[in-house]
Protein backbone atom coordinates (compact mmCIF):
# COMPACT_ATOMS: atom_id res chain seq x y z
CA UNK A 1 0.00 0.00 0.00
CA UNK A 2 2.69 2.50 0.91
CA UNK A 3 4.52 1.62 -2.43
CA UNK A 4 1.09 2.38 -4.50
CA UNK A 5 0.97 6.04 -2.21
CA UNK A 6 4.63 6.69 -2.84
CA UNK A 7 3.83 6.05 -6.78
CA UNK A 8 0.37 8.14 -6.63
CA UNK A 9 2.68 10.83 -5.61
CA UNK A 10 5.23 10.60 -8.16
CA UNK A 11 2.63 10.30 -10.49
CA UNK A 12 0.73 13.50 -10.06
CA UNK A 13 3.53 15.78 -8.99
CA UNK A 14 4.99 14.60 -12.47
CA UNK A 15 1.70 15.66 -14.20
CA UNK A 16 1.71 19.28 -12.12
CA UNK A 17 5.39 20.22 -12.76
CA UNK A 18 5.11 19.32 -16.77
CA UNK A 19 1.64 20.97 -16.94
CA UNK A 20 3.40 24.13 -16.20
CA UNK A 21 5.51 24.16 -18.44
CA UNK A 22 3.44 22.43 -21.23
CA UNK A 23 0.86 25.49 -20.08
CA UNK A 24 2.79 28.17 -21.56
CA UNK A 25 3.39 26.20 -24.63
CA UNK A 26 0.01 25.56 -24.83
CA UNK A 27 -0.65 29.87 -24.53
CA UNK A 28 1.46 30.25 -27.34
CA UNK A 29 -0.06 28.08 -29.15
CA UNK A 30 2.92 26.03 -29.74
CA UNK A 31 2.61 22.25 -31.53
CA UNK A 32 3.39 20.60 -28.02
CA UNK A 33 1.48 21.76 -26.06
CA UNK A 34 -0.05 20.42 -22.57
CA UNK A 35 -1.17 17.21 -23.23
CA UNK A 36 2.02 16.20 -24.73
CA UNK A 37 4.31 18.14 -22.18
CA UNK A 38 2.46 15.76 -19.35
CA UNK A 39 2.21 12.71 -21.75
CA UNK A 40 6.27 12.86 -21.65
CA UNK A 41 6.71 13.98 -18.05
CA UNK A 42 4.63 11.01 -16.86
CA UNK A 43 5.76 8.51 -19.47
CA UNK A 44 9.78 9.04 -17.92
CA UNK A 45 8.38 9.11 -14.45
CA UNK A 46 6.63 5.61 -15.22
CA UNK A 47 10.17 4.21 -16.95
CA UNK A 48 11.75 5.09 -13.91
CA UNK A 49 9.73 3.88 -11.10
CA UNK A 50 9.54 0.55 -12.96
CA UNK A 51 12.84 0.05 -13.46
CA UNK A 52 13.57 1.12 -9.31
CA UNK A 53 10.72 -1.81 -8.65
CA UNK A 54 12.84 -3.97 -11.07
CA UNK A 55 15.70 -3.41 -9.25
CA UNK A 56 13.44 -4.20 -6.01
CA UNK A 57 12.22 -6.91 -6.93
CA UNK A 58 14.80 -8.82 -9.13
CA UNK A 59 18.02 -6.76 -7.72
CA UNK A 60 19.15 -9.33 -5.40
CA UNK A 61 18.95 -12.30 -7.63
CA UNK A 62 20.53 -10.87 -10.71
CA UNK A 63 23.55 -8.46 -10.05
CA UNK A 64 23.40 -7.25 -13.88
CA UNK A 65 19.76 -5.10 -13.62
CA UNK A 66 21.05 -1.48 -13.95
CA UNK A 67 17.64 1.17 -13.65
CA UNK A 68 20.19 3.64 -15.16
CA UNK A 69 19.66 1.49 -18.58
CA UNK A 70 15.90 2.74 -18.75
CA UNK A 71 16.88 6.28 -18.50
CA UNK A 72 18.83 6.11 -20.74
CA UNK A 73 16.59 5.02 -23.09
CA UNK A 74 14.45 7.60 -22.54
CA UNK A 75 17.25 10.39 -23.24
CA UNK A 76 17.47 8.68 -26.66
CA UNK A 77 13.53 7.93 -27.17
CA UNK A 78 13.05 12.01 -25.89
CA UNK A 79 15.75 13.16 -28.28
CA UNK A 80 14.23 10.92 -31.53
CA UNK A 81 10.32 13.07 -30.57
CA UNK A 82 11.85 16.63 -29.94
CA UNK A 83 13.88 16.21 -33.07
CA UNK A 84 10.46 15.72 -34.61
CA UNK A 85 9.24 18.85 -33.10
CA UNK A 86 12.20 20.67 -35.18
CA UNK A 87 10.86 22.29 -37.90
CA UNK A 88 12.19 24.41 -40.90
CA UNK A 89 10.21 27.37 -42.52
CA UNK A 90 12.02 28.87 -44.86
CA UNK A 91 15.39 30.34 -43.08
CA UNK A 92 14.20 29.74 -39.76
CA UNK A 93 14.26 26.98 -37.89
CA UNK A 94 11.15 26.70 -35.81
CA UNK A 95 10.28 24.22 -32.74
CA UNK A 96 14.08 24.38 -30.63
CA UNK A 97 12.45 25.93 -27.58
CA UNK A 98 9.31 23.09 -27.79
CA UNK A 99 12.07 20.49 -28.03
CA UNK A 100 13.73 21.42 -25.57
CA UNK A 101 10.87 22.06 -22.68
CA UNK A 102 10.38 18.58 -24.43
CA UNK A 103 13.57 17.02 -23.56
CA UNK A 104 13.84 19.15 -20.01
CA UNK A 105 10.17 17.73 -18.83
CA UNK A 106 11.56 14.32 -19.54
CA UNK A 107 14.16 15.07 -17.24
CA UNK A 108 11.63 16.16 -14.86
CA UNK A 109 9.75 13.62 -15.02
CA UNK A 110 13.31 10.79 -14.22
CA UNK A 111 13.88 13.08 -11.45
CA UNK A 112 10.65 12.52 -9.55
CA UNK A 113 10.36 8.94 -10.45
CA UNK A 114 13.82 8.73 -9.07
CA UNK A 115 12.79 10.41 -6.25
CA UNK A 116 14.49 13.77 -6.13
CA UNK A 117 11.76 16.41 -5.88
CA UNK A 118 13.84 19.21 -5.03
CA UNK A 119 15.98 19.69 -8.30
CA UNK A 120 12.29 18.78 -10.12
CA UNK A 121 10.44 21.58 -8.27
CA UNK A 122 13.44 23.95 -8.75
CA UNK A 123 13.72 23.23 -12.54
CA UNK A 124 10.39 23.84 -13.40
CA UNK A 125 10.52 27.09 -11.57
CA UNK A 126 14.05 28.33 -13.38
CA UNK A 127 12.02 27.13 -16.74
CA UNK A 128 9.19 28.55 -16.10
CA UNK A 129 11.18 31.99 -15.05
CA UNK A 130 12.90 31.52 -18.28
CA UNK A 131 10.30 31.06 -20.68
CA UNK A 132 8.27 34.23 -19.07
CA UNK A 133 10.65 36.17 -18.13
CA UNK A 134 13.06 35.99 -21.11
CA UNK A 135 10.85 36.28 -23.66
CA UNK A 136 10.65 40.31 -23.34
CA UNK A 137 14.46 40.43 -23.20
CA UNK A 138 14.15 38.52 -26.37
CA UNK A 139 11.68 41.63 -27.57
CA UNK A 140 13.99 44.06 -26.46
CA UNK A 141 16.47 43.04 -28.21
CA UNK A 142 14.88 42.32 -30.82
CA UNK A 143 13.11 45.50 -31.39
CA UNK A 144 17.18 47.21 -30.58
CA UNK A 145 18.48 44.79 -33.30
CA UNK A 146 15.69 45.94 -36.20
CA UNK A 147 16.47 49.71 -34.77
CA UNK A 148 20.38 49.42 -35.25
CA UNK A 149 19.78 47.44 -38.76
CA UNK A 150 17.09 50.13 -39.78
CA UNK A 151 19.56 53.02 -39.16
CA UNK A 152 22.69 51.34 -40.66
CA UNK A 153 20.14 51.18 -44.03
CA UNK A 154 19.46 54.94 -43.44
CA UNK A 155 22.89 55.73 -43.24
Amino acid sequence: MHELVEVTFKILLTIFLSSIIGAERELRQKVAGLKTHILVGVGSALIVVTSLHILRVYGSENRFIDPTRMITGIVTGIGFLCAGAIMQAGPYVKGLTTAATLWIVSGIGIAVGAGDYGSAIIVTIVVNLVMIGVRSIEHKLGEKLKDLHHNKAVD
